[in-house]
């Protein structure tokens, strides 16, 4: 994938992602182009699902529960530091 695709914002990815997937499921697509869609978008939902992983790890942590178990917390706002 380009660069330039990483420096797509999110919402850009997802529409990107949503035209491929209009034109798959069309089914009137040749079979090259057919195949450079499906890779362009797997490397789109890709480097979105890494955004989002980035995203929640940005706003939530983990701590131990009172059981020991892993609990997720929000972080805490710059007024509550």
């Amino acid at each position: 994938m380009s660069k330039n695709t990483q420096k797509r914002s999110f919402e850009e990815m997802l529409q990107r992602l949503d035209v491929i997937v209009r034109a798959l499921e069309k089914g009137d697509t040749p079979l090259e182009e057919s195949m450079a869609l499906y890779t362009e978008g797997t490397e789109l939902i890709r480097l979105c699902t890494a955004r989002l992983n980035d995203a929640e790890q940005t706003v939530v942590r983990l701590q131990k529960g009172s059981d020991g178990a892993p609990v997720e917390s929000p972080f805490p706002k710059e007024s509550e530091i």
